[in-house]
């Protein structure tokens, strides 16, 4: 796989920032991803992802930690914080911003220790990539808990992305959940493989956690069908 994400953090981080990673799906056109808010500091982010760090407690994961603007937060905060991302460049500027703990490893392939809270942001549900792996997602992240463990994680209902109908529907593809989607990312001229990214809304999100042995809490919800979601393990 190409690291488009990585390299272009490295230029950001090392000054050679000329242009933005451009993004476009399979239901959206081309789109700039500006390099500047991938570094992002506490007071620019959100009050989503604002909110998310401020719950954070113990031990964290944070999955998919892309430049560690979270991760260092937390570190700052004194909480002990393992960042781990699939893309090598991202866990380079990582380090080098000061995030002591890294490594590059996918989450269905991390297993060597278990959290207090383990962090999925910036569209938190899109690293299960599609309606059918939540289940498998799920059962992994509850291996990866603590006893009073919590998941952090957001999302966002693409339904205002469809057409409505008349009587207040959405127009849907027949052939797939509607917040499935395929990715490509485009940076100085070069472009990635397609990738699956999903977005879930949280009605059926909570159905998939309670069937896979989770409470289902949101935490608060923005203003365009985004939120933020709390997930804790029913005890056996």
């Amino acid at each position: 796989m190409k690291d488009i994400l990585g390299k272009a953090l490295l230029d950001y981080f090392h000054g050679n920032y000329t242009e933005d990673i451009l993004t476009e799906t399979n239901i959206s056109d081309e789109d700039e991803l500006p390099l500047p808010y991938l570094f992002r500091n506490y007071d620019e982010m959100p009050s989503l992802e604002q909110k998310a760090l401020e719950l954070c407690k113990g031990t964290v994961l944070d999955v998919g930690c892309g430049a560690g603007s979270h991760s260092l937060w937390l570190q700052n905060k004194g909480l002990q914080v393992t960042a781990i991302d699939t893309s090598k460049g991202a866990l380079e500027v990582t380090r080098l911003r000061g995030v002591e703990n890294v490594k590059q490893i996918s989450l269905l392939d991390y297993s060597e220790a278990k959290f207090d809270t383990i962090l999925l942001l910036m569209n938190g549900t899109g690293i299960f990539e599609t309606i059918d792996q939540v289940p498998n997602y799920l059962h992994h992240l509850k291996s990866l808990l603590q006893p009073n463990g919590q998941i952090l994680i957001d999302s966002s209902d693409l339904k205002y992305m469809y057409d409505t109908s008349e009587e207040g529907g959405i127009w849907v593809p027949a052939d797939r959940y509607y917040g499935e989607l395929e990715f490509t990312m485009k940076y100085k001229g070069e472009l990635s493989n397609p990738f699956h990214w999903l977005y879930l809304d949280s009605a059926r999100f909570e159905v998939y956690a309670k069937n896979n042995g989770f409470k289902f809490e949101t935490i608060i919800e923005g203003e365009h069908f985004e939120y933020l979601a709390r997930l804790t393990a029913y005890p056996l």
